[in-house]
């Protein structure tokens, strides 16, 4: 019996927009709310989210009944913690601040097994393979990795076509905020000088035959970006619509952050 089939790496290869969401709660129970939503990926985020290893597989388990692709976030590239999230039964991952085609054809060389790459093989131990319950799992777990690398840094744009070349990336995400920063308009990504570099990262992204990925918090600049072509899109966070939400129910009735008894506040 093989690995199971990665749907999420098929529709983006494909070109079928998918659309998806940041988990940053650290906890199950919103994991499992986003997922009845309908996305096609969710972000369990351990770079900007309190996440460690065993959050991160309690949420695996909270998302594994839903129709929906578990993506997870590393703090960094490391290989040791990648062998350890693919062994938790992470498949697809979101690799933050690749800047060259060396560190791309690293993480390649980190999710693979002997002889095509270094990954560990601890599988027979690991929920990866439902502890032993899948025979083939070593034998065919590389062909449903899928390896997201993020581009975010002016030293990524210069190297973008080198990157989006090396063979076992299977997507290039933009990260918008610190590339906006990086081209010195920290926390403008609606800038036009951004927006500039972001669209034609794009297109050099789909020009090399990969998907391209982005996130942000508006609408506008998301549909702008399928339009342009990008494959996996994600339009907010499971943090951001929450307190926008309960804020706005709370000025409903003329309340706001720091309106309640003393001491309550931040």
């Amino acid at each position: 019996m093989p690995a199971p089939k990665n749907a999420f790496k098929a529709a983006i290869k494909a070109k079928s927009p998918q659309i998806g969401l940041w988990l940053n709660t650290g906890e199950p129970l919103p994991a499992e709310i986003a997922a009845s939503a309908g996305f096609d990926w969710l972000v369990i985020d351990s770079e900007h989210g309190p996440n460690d290893l065993r959050s991160i597989i309690a949420q695996l388990r909270a998302l594994a009944p839903f129709n929906v692709e578990p993506v997870v976030r590393p703090p960094v590239g490391d290989a040791w913690f990648i062998k350890q999230l693919l062994d938790a039964g992470a498949r697809t991952l979101l690799v933050p601040m690749v800047d060259t085609p060396e560190q791309a054809e690293a993480l390649v060389q980190a999710v693979r097994y002997p002889p095509r790459g270094t990954r560990g093989l601890g599988a027979a131990v690991a929920r990866a393979s439902g502890f032993n319950a899948i025979p083939d799992y070593a034998q065919t777990a590389d062909d449903e990795i899928c390896l997201l690398v993020q581009a975010e840094t002016r030293t990524a744009i210069d190297n973008l076509d080198a990157i989006a070349a090396i063979e076992g990336v299977d997507g290039v995400f933009i990260g918008p905020a610190d590339l906006s920063a990086d081209l010195g308009f920290l926390g403008r990504i609606e800038a036009p000088e951004v927006q500039e570099v972001i669209e034609k990262a794009i297109g050099r992204i789909i020009a090399a035959g990969k998907p391209a990925g982005i996130l942000t918090f508006n609408e506008t600049l998301n549909r702008r970006y399928l339009d342009l072509g990008a494959s996996f899109v994600a339009v907010g966070a499971d943090v951001t619509e929450l307190s926008a939400t309960l804020r706005a129910l709370a000025g409903r009735y003329g309340r706001g952050p720091g309106s309640g008894p003393a001491g309550s506040g931040y």
